[in-house]
């Protein structure tokens, strides 16, 4: 039997930290919002349920983004209070970018229970996500001092990125798996860099621009964020073919089921192999049933695409280490991204 990926039991140091000072923060902007959206917002992060009952131990994600904000801030000496601010406005947009996401893509669950926009009805769902992205511009806005509109064009430059890399992977969904019209996988690792990467880029960059640092840091910040993205998504279309279920709340193989345009598929798909051959009949039928999305999954494995695009993440891990240390930062800071990259890539048993 394949083994799945999963989690690692232990979280690195930093993403407790984080959290613990982020989350008193983030609910206090939540809590300025319109009743409605408040609470479809609460769901979203986990902390109630659709009634507005709080969740036991909700903790609406990882909180990768805002431990990237902390650590980017502390990484150039910034005030504790901007990497606060980075982090809230940075959670907000992501909250946001998943709520619409979910609805674009048609996804029922999200951290095993209903997607806001099933719990609550899509009109709703989309007033939601609006909500939270134009909080998320509000709170960054209302830090004051010389730097915070160059922070707030940081932020929708990612908004604007993620968009492009949001529309190019819906466009993806149209077109075929094999000739001329096909996505290739380089073009796919364009778009991942924008969907994905923008937002750990400016995660990382966010902070050190609001504290007004030298370009050079936040530059090497951004890089390195833009790198731990590839490897963030790469890790992900992993996830999507033999993520755990207990974990990614999704069924094995749930790509596969949904006919995904994925790295690891297309990188089988581009082998020359012979596997890479029968993957290609497979997949040009349609949508799969559970029997033949296992077989696909095996193709994909046999074809090499598990293996070449994990050791893509770990590449793309390894390229933001050397971003990091180009740069003059702190080195408690520095170490600790390097504990949370390798905690983002190797997500596996």
């Amino acid at each position: 039997m394949t083994t799945v990926f999963t989690l690692p039991h232990t979280p690195p140091p930093a993403l407790v930290r984080s959290r613990d000072t982020v989350g008193p923060a983030l609910r206090a902007a939540v809590a300025r919002l319109h009743p409605w959206p408040q609470r479809m917002a609460a769901y979203a992060f986990g902390w109630c349920d659709a009634d507005g009952t709080p969740s036991a131990g909700g903790s609406g994600g990882k909180g990768v983004r805002q431990a990237l904000a902390v650590l980017g801030a502390e990484a150039v000496g910034a005030p504790a209070s901007d990497g606060v601010t980075a982090a809230v406005a940075v959670e907000l947009v992501h909250a946001f970018s998943l709520v619409h996401d979910d609805i674009m893509d048609g996804d029922e669950r999200r951290r095993h229970r209903e997607s806001v926009w099933k719990a609550f009805g899509t009109g709703p769902a989309v007033l939601a996500g609006d909500a939270l992205y134009a909080l998320a511009v509000e709170t960054l806005a209302g830090a004051g001092g010389a730097h915070t509109a160059a922070a707030v064009r940081e932020l929708s430059g990612a908004l604007g990125e993620l968009v492009h890399g949001q529309a190019d992977d819906l466009l993806f969904e149209t077109r075929p798996w094999t000739g001329p019209e096909a996505v290739g996988a380089a073009e796919y690792r364009d778009m991942a860099v924008r969907k994905t990467g923008s937002l750990l880029s400016c995660a990382l960059s966010l902070g050190p621009v609001l504290a007004g640092a030298a370009p050079g840091r936040a530059a090497a910040l951004a890089e390195a964020g833009r790198q731990l993205g590839a490897a963030f998504q790469a890790v992900d279309d992993l996830l999507g073919i033999w993520g755990d279920p207990q974990v990614t709340g999704k069924p094995v193989h749930s790509d596969l089921l949904r006919g995904k345009k994925t790295l690891p598929v297309l990188t089988a798909l581009a082998s020359g192999t012979e596997a890479g051959h029968r993957l290609a009949g497979l997949l040009g039928g349609g949508p799969l049933p559970a029997v033949e999305a296992a077989g696909a999954a095996r193709l994909v494995e046999e074809a090499g695409g598990r293996e070449a695009v994990l050791a893509e993440a770990r590449r793309a891990v390894a390229t933001a280490r050397r971003c990091l240390e180009s740069a003059p930062l702190a080195p408690g800071a520095v170490a600790e991204l390097g504990e949370l990259s390798a905690f983002l890539v190797e997500r596996r048993l």
